[in-house]
């Protein structure tokens, strides 16, 4: 019997797959990771969303405002 393993990221990563797709629920339009904040950015909403262990929060009533 064989498994498949799955490679191993870091706990506060996010998969580059899945950030390549996300976009921002309210204007569409593509996001900035900030690897630092773990949030993802959406400049033209002007909202932050963010990342929990590894696993972005895409509502915009969690998001953070941006000033």
């Amino acid at each position: 019997m064989t498994t498949t393993s799955v490679p191993e990221r870091p706990a506060h990563s996010v998969d580059p797959k899945l950030l390549e797709i996300l976009v921002c629920p309210l204007t569409k339009t593509t996001l900035e990771y900030d690897a630092g904040k773990q949030e993802l950015i959406s400049r033209q909403a002007k909202l932050a969303y963010p990342i929990r262990d590894g696993i972005p929060i895409m509502l915009p009533e969690e998001a953070r405002r941006l000033d």
